[in-house]
């Protein structure tokens, strides 16, 4: 006889196994995902602690060159001229923090000094020999007698000659560059081009000598020091106990600084990564083993909920189809919907482009005569400059070829406006200038307000553009409309005037006004369909304000109609441009 215990531990401890790989699996992947995260971190620290180093540094190098233009520096030759140098370069110290100034000459003499740490010869110094050379020298060491570790700046003294007479060096304190960003970041230090150990927030890594084989550092009494390095994920971990103020287990990262002649590394604990994956893994754990009760009572209540889950399945499945079907009966509704909003939105596409073509189709009249007009001026002044070349009058005929570009010019712009009205726009909205857009509608309606005797007043601003947020083809329709609309409205009267005007204020509008006779109901007439005008005039169906009403709510502004004094008065509220719009 079987016991009935065996399928109980069987399934504990297959539930154990799960958890124990699960658990495994996730701690791996969540330490991996942690260390990528503090290596992206360690990194940014690394590199504002070099920039930091080299920026600092930096102020010596240019002081250096400054100083080595100063005047005080060409009378090094007579007793006077050294005390003045020497005071100068003395007080260049002072102010600066340097650790010392001195100027020396093409043999490496120390001709004049603020403190005098480099001895009185510096000639056999790599700084000097490269700056003999013309270029700025640079070295770090250590001064002789003493751990005050120093930077040398060197830079060339030239000669009305153009050779190099000497050099001025700055040398910079170590000890000052470090106390702006000692123990502000994890361990970090710098190595000089022999491995010594030159800078670091940690005052015990000083002197110590970089590994030639490998990673790793030794003391500075030579001695190697124990370490193991284990690479995870792409990323080196170093293990070690050189102190007890640096990490055990450290993520180490590297960075090359070629400017200053140095190499910058980095030690970040990554003991906070190892609590967050142990913290993921403990998640895990505690998710599979509630996951594995919540299995051991599922089998133990199987027997007695057997026949209820037969019955539960059979009410699922007869549910489950009803619900098949209101899905089905739902996504039938919901495609006809997307299909019926894909219809309106061509429609009204459909109608916006209709209403431009009506606008045209109005204009195209006086669109015909002021192109027919520059080209038969074009074809009479052609005749002209020819007769004149004829004669011999090459001015005369010169300023014939003048008149033709500026027609020429003038239907090139006729046709640019004509073309970009009469498209299609679909593009996003973006930035446009107001006042070219206002220009173009004036020049697209020009001709209609001239046979209809009509004065315009509009004045562009003075100031130059004013950029709002919209679109320039859909902007320029609007304005159109509303020049088109005033008009129709005085075809009554004899004096005929519309005044364009923008105002930049807190909110940005453009007035449109004229002096008809007004509205009659303002609150409907950007409704579809609402027109003043006869039945079965050919100026339009009541479908122009109604565009534009839709086409200005698009850019996220407002239009309105109202009545003043004499006349109607249209105000178009568009939104400023602004930067952040187009982040």
């Amino acid at each position: 006889m079987i016991d009935s215990h065996h399928p109980r531990l069987a399934l504990a401890l297959g539930v154990s196994v799960v958890m124990a790989l699960l658990s495994a699996l996730v701690w791996t992947s969540g330490y991996r995902q942690a260390l990528t995260a503090l290596a992206e971190r360690s990194a940014s620290d690394l590199a504002l602690a070099s920039d930091r180093v080299s920026t600092q540094l930096q102020i010596y190098r240019e002081q250096a060159v400054l100083v080595a233009t100063h005047p005080a520096l060409r009378r090094l030759d007579e007793p006077v001229g050294r005390s003045a140098a020497q005071a100068l370069l003395r007080e260049v110290a002072d102010k600066t923090g340097a650790l010392d100034v001195f100027y020396a000459d093409t043999q490496g003499q120390v001709l004049a000094a603020a403190e005098g740490v480099a001895g009185s010869s510096v000639a056999r110094s790599d700084y000097f020999r490269r700056a003999m050379q013309g270029a700025m020298g640079t070295e770090a060491r250590v001064l002789a007698g003493s751990d005050r570790r120093a930077y040398f700046f060197a830079a060339p003294d030239f000669g009305p000659d153009g050779r190099v007479r000497g050099t001025v060096v700055v040398v910079a304190d170590i000890n000052l560059v470090e106390q702006t960003w000692r123990g502000s970041l994890p361990a970090v230090y710098f190595t000089i081009q022999d491995g010594q150990v030159f800078m670091s927030n940690h005052s015990e890594l000083l002197f110590w000598q970089r590994e030639p084989n490998g990673p790793g550092l030794r003391s500075a009494d030579g001695v190697a020091q124990p370490l193991r390095v284990r690479h995870i994920g792409g990323h080196e971990i170093w293990q070690q106990r050189w102190s007890p103020y640096l990490p055990t287990q450290a993520l180490h990262l590297g960075i090359a600084l070629p400017a200053i002649g140095m190499h910058g590394e980095i030690l970040v604990d990554v003991s906070p990564a190892r609590r967050l994956a142990a913290l993921q893994a403990l998640a895990m754990a505690a998710l599979c083993l509630a996951f594995g009760t919540i299995l051991f009572l599922v089998a133990e209540r199987r027997r007695t909920l057997a026949e209820a889950n037969a019955v539960l399945e059979n009410r699922v499945l007869m549910r489950t189809r009803a619900l098949s079907e209101a899905n089905q009966q739902l996504r039938r509704e919901v495609r006809e919907r997307e299909e019926a909003e894909a219809a309106l939105k061509r429609a009204q596409a459909d109608l916006v482009q209709a209403d431009k073509l009506s606008a045209l189709g109005q204009m195209s009249a006086g669109i015909s005569h002021e192109l027919n007009q520059p080209l038969m001026a074009i074809q009479q002044f052609a005749e002209n400059g020819q007769a004149f070349l004829t004669r011999g009058k090459a001015e005369r005929a010169g300023e014939n070829l003048s008149r033709i570009a500026q027609m020429a010019a003038r239907m090139a712009r006729i046709i640019k406006n004509l073309r970009a009205f009469a498209r299609n726009e679909s593009e996003p909205v973006g930035r446009v200038d107001l006042v070219q857009v206002i220009n173009a509608a004036v020049e697209l309606t020009e001709t209609r307000l001239r046979d209809y005797g009509v004065t315009l007043d509009w004045q562009p601003e003075a100031s130059g553009a004013v950029f709002a947020r919209g679109g320039e083809v859909r902007l320029t329709q609007v304005f159109v409309n509303l020049i088109n609309n005033a008009t129709d409205a005085m075809m009554a009267q004899q004096e005929r005037r519309i005044m364009i005007a923008i105002d930049t204020g807190p909110r940005l509008s453009v007035t449109v006004r004229d002096i008809g006779p007004g509205l009659e109901q303002p609150e409907k007439v950007f409704e579809p369909f609402y027109s003043t005008k006869a039945v079965g005039s050919s100026e339009g169906m009541g479908l122009g304000l109604s565009i534009s009403y839709g086409l200005v709510q698009s850019f996220g502004g407002n239009i309105r109609g109202s009545n003043t004094e004499q006349g109607a008065l249209f105000t178009v509220e568009l939104d400023y441009w602004k930067e952040e719009d187009a982040a």
